[in-house]
């Protein structure tokens, strides 16, 4: 697990040392995941160097819109976020539990143990971060603990970006989430491209970030730099493409469940679950069996499910939520209240995604004002 911020560990590389960070991390054994260019859109994907990232290109985004353009300029990281959060390799989508043999009239049954590698993200995000601390508590709470994914957290190192510049349907700033990056990384980069030469300003906070950090060419940063580097989050922070008052959300959802916005959101719903394929925080999973032609061989899988699929709330002979409008309600109470019974947090980190992946375009924020302003209760207060 990384650690809190170290003080004056605040450097300046240029752009060529972040090729040598990542041969560096090669070198070192670890798996590199980053930013890449796939099927007309930024997906995250094993990098070996810095042609591997999306250099120069940038995306636009909005409700139910996506679309990758070209910069006037050779920025590394000046996209936002795409489909693809870093949950798919932490809390994989589909995971091998134990297979089962049968010979000689006697059965094995052996558990899937993964060889689980060191890996590192590179291009990580706060609200990603945010969203990677949120499942911590799923995945490691009193009650649970899955080893699987706690393997694959432990081994993994965090070089995360301060975003430059916001989407479309971001609202971090909303959420609290961002856009600088405040804790639980070990190197993060602040790319400054319109003020003198191409520069990253990075900071260390961990000893392993801070060793790889003292194994490039670096120099301290400058006050300018760091200057700049402020200024450019400050001015992400303004260019917010989304905004939700999350002032007593909670009460204000949970006591609003037979609002008619429900109805009205549920008759543009497509009950298509990208909203919870794309979030970086949902955690519903489904287990399947299955066995070969002979039936000497079963294996038991985890696959990532969702609360929009007819047969998640299948229970004891019957599905209790038969209509879009309960789905769709379930997922956005669950999200944005209830998951803060659960969890002592909210479950949604302002990163966009469920907006610009809907094919209908549905905004979740548009959702919240909606029910704010027609409030049925009268009652929003935590």
């Amino acid at each position: 697990m990384v650690v809190n911020i170290l003080k004056n560990h605040i450097k300046s590389i240029d752009k060529n040392q972040l090729q040598l960070l990542i041969e560096l991390l090669l070198k070192k054994g670890y798996i590199v995941y980053g930013p890449t260019i796939r099927d007309s859109a930024i997906v995250y994907d094993e990098v070996n160097g810095l042609g591997d990232l999306p250099v120069g290109w940038t995306d636009i985004q909005d409700s139910g819109v996506y679309r990758l353009e070209r910069r006037d300029d050779e920025a590394v990281f000046g996209y936002n976020v795409g489909p693809h959060s870093w949950k798919k390799f932490l809390h994989p989508p589909h995971l091998r539990l134990w297979e089962a043999s049968r010979k000689n009239g006697s059965i094995k049954v052996t558990p899937q143990e993964e060889l689980i590698k060191k890996i590192a993200f590179i291009g990580v995000r706060s609200c990603e971060l945010h969203a990677i601390a949120i499942q911590d508590k799923v995945f490691n709470s009193q009650h649970f603990q899955d080893r699987d994914y706690l393997g694959r957290r432990e081994n993994a190192l965090f070089i995360a970006v301060n975003c430059a510049q916001a989407g479309g349907t971001c609202f971090c700033v909303s959420m609290q989430t961002g856009p600088k990056v405040t804790s639980d990384f070990d190197l993060s980069l602040t790319e400054i491209i319109n003020d003198g030469p191409h520069r990253f300003v990075v900071e260390a906070a961990s000893e392993q970030g801070q060793a790889l950090l003292e194994s490039i060419n670096h120099s301290k940063a400058s006050d300018t730099d760091r200057q700049v580097a402020e200024a450019v989050i400050e001015n992400t922070k303004q260019q917010m493409g989304r905004e939700m008052d999350i002032n007593g959300i909670k009460s204000l959802l949970q006591n609003n469940l037979e609002h008619s916005r429900w109805d009205d959101v549920a008759s543009r719903c497509l009950s298509c679950a990208n909203c919870t394929m794309v979030c970086p925080t949902c955690f519903c999973t489904t287990v399947e069996d299955v066995t070969d032609l002979t039936g000497d061989h079963a294996e038991r899988w985890r696959h990532w499910d969702s609360c929009f699929s007819q047969d998640f709330s299948y229970i004891h002979g019957g599905n209790i939520r038969h209509s879009t409008k309960s789905r769709y309600r379930q997922w956005m109470t669950h999200k944005l209240a209830n998951w803060i019974d659960q969890f002592d947090t909210s479950g949604c980190v302002g990163c966009g995604r469920c907006i610009t992946w809907c094919p209908v375009g549905i905004d979740i924020t548009e959702e919240v004002h909606a029910i704010r302003t027609n409030n049925i209760t009268g009652e929003d207060k935590k």
